[in-house]
């Protein structure tokens, strides 16, 4: 059981490690994660939470459980409200108003303390007294102290909890340098030497003092400001949860709460509005924007039957819907949750880090102590070995080690969900950048997993439309998938279905009828031989079909062939350059099907894929992803409860969003948008990402492995405190800024036309046989005058119903002129182009060739 915790009063890596450590020891904790990032901790385990509470509190810092129980919409609705609070950035403003403060009161102490003695400023006579400029100095780094009393509060409070941080080193720093002076004024006070007094006013440190908490607070405002920009995309998913619902109650229209709304409750949905959570469509018809949840701004048409999600926005339908889930349990809130998720555990990469963030501040407390001990015993005056062991103090920067794989998390977790690709985990993010072997289930992942007809092959003296409609006539009293593909295209192409009698399933895959006083007969090719003369040419033409992965359907009537009608399951229109972009990024590729050698073979020549494993069982495809993992890090993309195992025993298991539930829990990444190109989309994220943690690592190291031994002098050089302050400072916010440049990763590649995948057209090679094999004719264009059009989704609605047609290669459409320009790939009746847009409610007013 993993229970969640808010952490308050951390301010570095060392404070979560801190966390971390003590949580782990308390009884019954199995694992402890905390995340700097967001102030937050997953705790796996049966320890009651009083005593995980306890531990973190005898750490030095507070905690608070997250309510994660499964909770009604109120429940929900409250806890996502705190999330969002939680998530907004509130330290920035106090830090500013810290930082102004600070500034104002700095100025007049560097004014006073190098101004005037350094550059002759002007000032009052009082200040040429040593002694009162001294008493003045001390004033004014002493408030500015206070106005940063958190640094020494926090810092101190760690050190006696026996676990100092990034804190401790500051208020060290600054106390030193306020206590050394402090000493040095006292020493003023009691000497009559004028030349003395002179001398030890040079020794002061005051402004030093105040230098150092300034410097670092301008750094935690950066650090604050670009931190709160990696979680923009947490808080942007969260803001987009509706508030209201407008549900139907005894029939009437009522606007309520989002709380309210129950599992089972009508909702309406008026054009323009964000629906209000996850439905199914009862009654109307509308294109729904669903950029919120998959990245995708096409909108999308829906109708009766078709689901819809939560925050997504309905086009120009009105449309009542039937709740089906509410609170939590919606997409939406899922995507929230796997993104918040993420940012809570951590890469195998960031604990590298934390190891070494929970001995650094130690090990700088003692590099500083031997700084002081060796000047001294070198022979340096007691003011110069206490320059250089503060300077070691506030130069040392355990921040940017801490953020280094935290805030490149967050933010490719973030780019992720903004193009509808979901990492469950921190580790699944870091895991998909180091894939070497993408395995892929075929149907429904390559494929569009349902059948349609690829082919149709009238035999001689057969017409397209003569052979459609006896087929239709048959198939359309069959439940049977193939059967429903042909009646599909027969309705596409505007055929209806002729009345039969005597229907009736045939032993050996066929159907027969009696239309007209004829028998129709339609089937395998085995039982279309056995009930009627068939040439030799028409079985070598089925077989041909068979081979290249499709299901041929021959049909007859009275004994006389008609023709075949070619059904498969098409690959997916991306597949194919999917497959070959997961190439460029020199990935293996491996499809893995229950199916036939044959249909296997066919359909990864079609996608481009050279290793194919058929005939698989869902335990063996696990066995056969637990083989390949042994050559490399492997991802599986699957989308059924049959891909789980193999999905669970890779390296990274993809879903398709279009999946099933088993298949979307197994997996570590869900894909919203269905697509293949997402997969190489997630590697180059995941790539970048690794990139970037690297790249934050190597700074964070090299800044302290340089910086530290410039403070302590090993290069000849005095680095002034205040100068080790601001280099501090910078440091986290560099971390912070690289890992913002994962925003303007290019996770996709310009697709190109000849990479994608082209349906199988209606024709071949001709052949000396009685079929009628239609060769490719040239293009030919029409053009409709369509009124009603008034937008991009309009276009976007017209432009699927035209090339949903037979025959139509592509459709260009403008609302503006009103016209659809359409490109034949054969002769198309202009009654069928005609239907296809009025079907969705346009007016054709003319076609013109």
């Amino acid at each position: 059981m993993t229970e969640k915790y808010t952490v308050t009063g951390m301010s570095c890596a060392a404070c979560s490690a801190r966390v971390e450590k003590a949580v782990s020891g308390v009884e019954g904790v199995n694992s402890c994660t905390v995340s700097l990032l967001t102030n937050s901790m997953a705790v796996e385990g049966t320890a009651p939470q009083e005593a995980v509470i306890r531990a973190v509190e005898e750490a030095g810092y507070g905690a608070e459980p997250q309510q994660e129980k499964k909770e009604g919409g109120s429940g929900y609705q409250e806890r996502l409200r705190k999330n969002r609070e939680a998530l907004e950035d509130k330290e920035t403003p106090r830090l500013k108003k810290r930082l102004i403060a600070s500034v104002i009161v700095l100025l007049v102490l560097m004014y006073f303390s190098m101004g005037m003695t350094m550059a002759g400023f002007p000032a009052p006579a009082a200040f040429h007294d040593m002694r009162f400029l001294g008493l003045f100095e001390m004033c004014l780094a002493a408030a500015v102290m206070i106005i940063n009393h958190k640094f020494f509060t926090n810092g101190f409070g760690a050190l006696l909890h026996g676990g100092p941080n990034m804190d401790t080193l500051v208020a060290m720093g600054s106390g030193a340098a306020f206590a050394y002076s402090l000493a040095v004024l006292f020493r003023m006070m009691l000497t009559q030497d004028a030349s003395q007094l002179h001398e030890l006013g040079h020794g002061l440190y005051f402004e030093t003092a105040a230098m150092i908490p300034t410097l670092i607070t301008v750094g935690k405002l950066l650090e604050a400001r670009s931190k709160g920009k990696t979680t923009d995309a947490l808080r942007s998913l969260m803001e987009l949860s509706p508030q209201t619902a407008v549900v139907l109650r005894d029939g009437a229209e009522v606007t309520v709460d989002i709380e309210e709304v129950r599992q089972g409750d009508l909702f309406v949905v008026r054009p323009g509005e964000s629906i209000p959570v996850d439905g199914v469509i009862e009654e109307g018809q509308t294109a729904v924007n669903e950029a919120a949840l998959t990245g995708e701004s096409i909108p999308v048409d829906k109708g009766e039957g078709d689901a819809v999600s939560a925050a997504t926005v309905n086009g120009h339908g009105f449309i009542r819907c039937r709740a089906t889930r509410v609170g939590q349990d919606t997409t939406l809130s899922q995507i929230i949750q796997m993104v918040s998720d993420a940012a809570a555990t951590k890469a195998p990469l960031g604990r590298i880090a934390d190891k070494v963030a929970g001995i650094f501040v130690p090990s700088v407390l003692g590099i500083a102590l031997v700084t002081f001990i060796g000047w001294l015993i070198a022979g340096k005056e007691i003011g110069f070995a206490v320059a250089r062991a503060i300077s070691v103090l506030v130069i040392s920067c355990p921040c940017a080690l801490g953020l280094a794989t935290p805030v490149a998390i967050m933010a490719g977790s973030g780019v992720g969900a903004k193009n509808g690709i979901l990492f469950k985990t921190a580790a699944a993010l870091e895991s998909i950048g180091r894939t070497q072997i993408v395995v892929m289930d075929k149907t429904g992942t390559l494929t569009k997993g349902e059948p349609e007809v690829t082919a149709l092959r009238p035999a001689a003296g057969v017409s397209e439309r003569e052979l459609l409609e006896a087929a239709v006539s048959l198939e359309v009293k069959s439940e049977h998938p193939l059967a429903l593909a042909v009646c599909r295209q027969a309705e596409t192409e505007g055929i209806s279905a002729r009345e039969v009698k005597a229907f009736q399933a045939l032993p050996g895959n066929g159907l027969t009828a009696e239309r007209d006083g004829k028998i129709l007969i339609g089937g395998s090719l085995k039982m279309i031989r056995e009930r009627t003369v068939l040439e030799e040419t028409a079985a070598e033409e089925a077989e041909t079909l068979a081979a290249a992965g499709q299901t041929p359907l021959l049909f007859a009537e009275d004994g006389r062939f008609l023709g075949i009608i070619a059904v498969a399951d098409a690959l997916k229109d991306d597949s194919a350059q999917a497959v070959a972009e997961m190439g460029e990024l020199g990935l293996k590729t491996v499809m893995l099907t229950g199916d036939n050698e044959r249909t296997a073979r066919a359909i990864a020549g079609q996608a481009g894929l050279t290793s194919v494993v058929a005939g698989v069982l869902p335990q063996g495809k696990e066995e056969e992803v637990r083989k390949l993992t042994e050559e490399g890090k492997v991802a599986m993309v699957g989308d059924g409860i049959n891909d789980a195992p193999a999905l669970v025993r890779a390296d990274t298991g993809i879903a398709i969003g279009a999946g099933t539930d088993v298949a979307l829990d197994a997996a570590d990444v869900v894909l919203m948008k269905s697509s293949l190109l997402d997969v190489a989309a997630a590697v180059r994220l995941g790539r970048a990402t690794i990139r970037t943690i690297h790249e934050n690592l190597f700074w964070a190291f090299i800044y302290n492995a340089v910086c530290i031994p410039l403070a302590i002098g090993l290069f000849g050089l005095e680095l002034k405190p205040m100068y080790g302050a601001a280099a501090m400072s910078l440091s986290s916010f560099t971390v912070c800024m690289n890992a913002l440049r994962l925003n303007r990763v290019k996770l996709y590649k310009t697709p190109q036309s000849a990479a994608l995948t082209a349906p199988l057209e209606k024709g071949g090679q001709a052949s000396d046989n009685n079929l009628l094999i239609h060769k490719e004719e040239p293009k030919m264009k029409k053009t409709l005058d369509v009124e009603g059009m008034m937008c991009m989704h309009c276009e976007a609605r017209v432009k699927k119903a035209l090339e949903a047609v037979d025959g139509v290669a592509a459709a260009q459409v403008s609302h503006e002129t009103g016209t659809a320009v359409v490109d034949l790939a054969k002769d198309v009746p202009d009654e069928v182009l005609k239907n296809a847009v009025e079907a969705q409610d346009y007016t054709v007013k003319a076609v013109r060739s």
